[in-house]
């Protein structure tokens, strides 16, 4: 008990804000605990039955249950206001973040960067940058929690969970599972290691002979076949895919979505769940085709396509021909 810390490390531009709103609902639960106690053993002395004294009917008073009632409410409000500003913040990236594929599978955490690296049950990220985390899960629920970084999201089976962080502090981190995902939960472990920024680039440029995950994608984008329908040059039967990532798209229906990596995810595995105004609805499934990894490299790749200097990368889905055939 000697060794143990009073409180854990805080590692991450989310400890200080995580924190303050842990203490300020401890602190005002502590005082109405001291308050409420207080006020029961002393009315318990005070108006206590003693012999030869009738007791008095005590009228109530509207103001008092009006104080009681609207006081706590502003510090409720508060509770909700600064759970909510960090909730929101935690999960909008902001531009430019390093991004890491996550794929929780029981009992194990696989990650691949954006250069090709790929790791089990550990990550490497560089410290004082922004890292988003794109995850998802081969089986069941998993929750990806790293204490000393105060963050915690639950990765679901068949969507992407987005998270982010920015380290502030070198060092190795414990990675668990916070969610009971099977026989094996507690073995679900691993290790964030945050390097200084030429240590990360070195650990990088490391692995020669990995492919970048935006290059296996392409590989990927023309073995399968959707090339020949999502064209660069608008005559394809399925929308272009050039500059489309992070750009509403107009659907059949006429609703406005905007294409994020769930929507692109979505689009691969369940083609006909959002058609795109004017393409008709042929493109087959790859559910069940593609594994998570090459799902991740399709959609890297999709993201990482931009038009070229004044070609018009808005006109991407949502300007299309009617008699188009593809989605």
């Amino acid at each position: 008990m000697g060794n143990t810390p009073f409180w854990p490390e805080s590692a991450s531009n989310w400890a200080a804000s995580v924190d303050g709103l842990y203490i300020f609902l401890v602190l005002v639960s502590l005082v109405m605990c001291a308050l409420i106690f207080g006020a029961v053993a002393f009315l318990s002395a005070k108006y206590r039955r003693k012999p030869g004294v009738e007791p008095v009917q005590i009228e109530g008073s509207h103001v008092l249950e009006i104080t009681w009632s609207v006081l706590p409410m502003f510090f409720f409000f508060a509770f909700f206001l600064g759970g909510a500003l960090i909730y929101f913040h935690e999960r909008t990236p902001p531009q430019g973040a390093t991004e890491v594929y996550v794929v929780a599978k029981q009992w194990m955490w696989k990650l691949e960067h954006p250069e090709g690296q790929r790791e089990i049950n550990m990550l490497h990220v560089p410290l004082g940058q922004d890292v988003k985390l794109i995850m998802t899960s081969m089986d069941t629920i998993h929750s990806f929690y790293v204490p000393a970084f105060r963050i915690k999201q639950d990765v679901l089976p068949g969507r992407y969970s987005i998270l982010w962080f920015r380290a502030t502090q070198a060092g190795t981190y414990h990675l668990f599972c916070a969610e009971y995902c099977g026989t094996q939960h507690s073995g679900m472990i691993g290790s964030v290691v945050v390097q200084p920024p030429a240590e990360y680039q070195e650990w990088l440029n490391g692995g020669s002979s990995n492919t970048p995950l935006a290059q296996t994608g392409e590989k990927a984008f023309a073995e399968l076949g959707c090339v020949t329908c999502h064209r660069s040059d608008s005559q394809g039967r399925g929308p272009m895919l050039t500059g489309i990532y992070g750009k509403p798209v107009v659907l059949e229906d006429g609703r406005s979505v905007m294409v994020d990596e769930n929507y692109l995810r979505e689009s691969i595995l369940d083609p006909g769940a959002k058609i795109v105004a004017g393409y008709k609805p042929v493109m087959p499934t790859f559910q069940g085709i593609i594994s998570e990894e090459q799902l991740a490299a399709l959609v890297a790749y999709v993201k990482s396509l931009t038009p070229a200097a004044g070609a018009p990368g808005s006109s991407v889905a949502q300007t299309a021909a009617p008699e188009k055939t593809g989605k």
